[in-house]
């Protein structure tokens, strides 16, 4: 098949526009495969086990960019058309600035306070640095930064009183304008602090559909309560939003913190002077709540206790309570044999509460973020029992794509894990949102349809059990990507919680939760 190689020296783009360009660019006609990227040893590797690595491409340098097109239109004119991407503007846009440095960024533009950071990892720490050091708030997306580079970065910014958000956030909401990637919610009283992307979007999202809103949202990278970090930016967030005016209540999420990172965490949310709800995701009960501190097992109850600490009355909410006929019915259809679920997520978190929500009831339940490492599966491309995946993982975006952008990888799976007879439901998650891919649902409808009709011709049922993270107000609409689910035969969830509560109901004969 005809390949198409271009090295561009010296030209670099963050790792944000270059995956929106590759998904982008693989949509083109008669493109087989298309890599745009820059010239990372990683990248490479990529390409190595792609089968597409030229002694060309090898001796590329880390800020020189790499396209390689492969397909019967792997010519000129699908080179023009890749190229395009790189400077196609929306119209009706404001005016973009471009500055070489972030020091003549803040020259020129000096009321700015943030930075947005997405950059190969060998260089974020020090241009996060540089932002600190002029004075900017730092959301850092860039991943593969040191632990140690990340504590003194988040050392840094607690002396100035500035955020460090990062390295590895996804996600923030700041004055109603969401960052990376985030849904459109109304502002309101109720402030988060996530050390988890899409855990965050999910609360977020439930908070909006229970009637509240966002005052702000605050990452702080998925490693901040680790031990050696000790919690440093969501101790700082919690004392930012103690002292904002708009803020009333304040929500935490995370997934399971270091022990003694979330004793240090708790005694300074017993401190707050306004009401702090916990969800720190996990196998165990969380413990009983507290004058001025509630706890909450999943995403929905930490949305509800913050809803209702508001002000907002329970009993003029709907909460989507678990569809018990529906879980009947699903039983009744799979076969002895069909015991298994396979999640194939976007969101790590997401897919940690609907593993969590396993656990409490199957043992044999594998992952490549399980934190038993007894139930971390030997080999990624092979599944065991109840298998969860986070495709957004490290394991799966090295030199590619998000998922929440390109689908590419979770596609293949899902016909792979259709062909297993042990499999009663498989699981996926479709992430609304700034930065996600346009047509989440859409784009995988094609590939359902197959991963149904796998499992027809093996005269066997097939439960695909669908959730759409998002709210009214995204675009696309959250209504007719949920009905697109309905239209070929997909069951949807309401929130994360009842996905994973509803995925281990469906394969487990025994009685009600």
């Amino acid at each position: 098949m005809p390949t198409k190689i271009v090295i561009k020296k010296n030209t670099y783009f963050d790792s944000v526009s270059l995956m929106s360009v590759s998904t982008k660019a693989n949509k083109l006609p008669g493109v087989d495969q298309a890599f745009v990227a820059m010239a990372t040893e990683m990248n490479k590797g990529v390409l190595k086990n792609l089968g597409l690595l030229t002694p060309e491409l090898q001796d590329a340098k880390n800020g020189d960019l790499m396209i390689v097109i492969k397909g019967d239109a792997a010519d000129d004119e699908t080179l023009a058309a890749i190229e395009a991407l790189f400077t196609r503007k929306e119209s009706g846009g404001a005016h973009e600035s471009r500055f070489a440095t972030l020091a003549s960024a803040k020259t020129h533009r000096p009321d700015s306070n943030l930075a947005v950071i997405s950059v190969n990892g060998l260089f974020a720490a020090r241009e996060a640095r540089q932002a600190l050091e002029n004075d900017l708030n730092v959301m850092l997306f860039s991943d593969n930064v040191s632990l140690d580079d990340e504590l003194a970065l988040k050392q840094l910014a607690h002396e100035k009183g500035l955020l460090m958000m990062g390295p590895d956030c996804g996600t923030a909401i700041m004055n109603g304008a969401a960052l990376c990637f985030g849904n459109a919610v109304r502002r309101g009283p109720i402030g988060i602090v996530g050390a988890s992307g899409t855990g965050s979007q999910e609360l977020s999202a439930r908070i909006h559909k229970f009637g509240g809103g966002i005052s702000q949202l605050i990452g702080t990278g998925g490693r901040d309560l680790s031990e050696k970090i000790g919690g440093l930016m969501m101790l700082d967030a919690i004392e930012m939003l103690e002292a904002d005016d708009a803020t009333q209540v304040i929500a935490l999420i995370s997934k399971p913190p270091a022990p003694k990172v979330a004793e240090k965490v708790l005694a300074r949310a017993r401190a707050c002077r306004k009401p702090v709800v916990v969800c720190f995701l996990g196998r165990n009960e969380p413990p009983a709540d507290e004058d001025g501190l509630q706890f909450a097992r999943g995403t929905k109850e930490a949305a509800l206790k913050a809803v209702l600490l508001t002000g907002i009355k329970k009993e003029s909410l709907d909460l989507h309570p678990l569809n018990w006929p529906l879980i009947e019915e699903v039983r009744a259809r799979l076969t002895p044999q069909q015991k298994y679920i396979r999640g194939l997520f976007c969101g790590g978190t997401l897919c940690d509460e609907a593993m969590f929500a396993a656990l409490e009831k199957f043992d044999d339940v594998y992952s490549n973020i399980q934190p038993d490492p007894t139930k971390r599966l030997a080999d990624l491309n092979v599944s065991q029992a109840h298998t969860f995946l986070d495709f957004g993982d490290d394991d799966f975006t090295n030199g590619k794509p998000h998922p929440m952008i390109d689908p590419t990888n979770r596609i293949s799976r899902l016909l792979q894990e259709a062909r297993d007879p042990e499999v009663g439901v498989i699981v996926m998650d479709f992430v609304l949102g700034f930065g996600s891919h346009e047509d989440p649902v859409g784009v995988m409808i094609d590939a359902i349809k197959e991963a149904q009709a796998i499992a027809k011709a093996d005269n066997r049922p097939l439960e695909i059990l669908g959730y759409v993270l998002g709210t009214d107000l995204d675009t696309p609409s959250l209504s007719q990507q949920c009905q697109l689910l309905t239209d070929a035969g997909v069951i949807w969830a309401s929130s994360s919680t009842n996905t994973g509560l509803l995925a281990r109901e469906f394969v487990c004969k025994g009685e009600k939760a």
